[in-house]
């Protein structure tokens, strides 16, 4: 695993890319566990985005959350 490189392109859409490639593998992830344990993991990051200080921050988890969601109820 130390030898595994994960660097991230410099390009926007590059980027844009990978978080959309992390949003379905967490919505895989979270089908893969089951209803109840998936329920909990959103809750508790609901939990912790009520907590964040920077609003813009958590406005931008709150609407992953929302996406992760929708595609894990389809």
């Amino acid at each position: 695993m130390s030898q595994i490189d994960f660097t991230t392109s410099e390009h926007t859409q590059a980027l844009a890319n990978e978080v959309a490639c992390l949003k379905a593998m967490v919505t895989l992830m979270l089908k893969g566990m089951g209803q109840a344990d998936a329920g909990k993991v959103i809750i508790n990051m609901e939990r912790f985005i009520a907590q964040l200080e920077d609003q813009n921050q958590a406005d931008v988890f709150s609407n992953t959350i929302k996406q992760i969601k929708f595609a894990y109820r389809q």
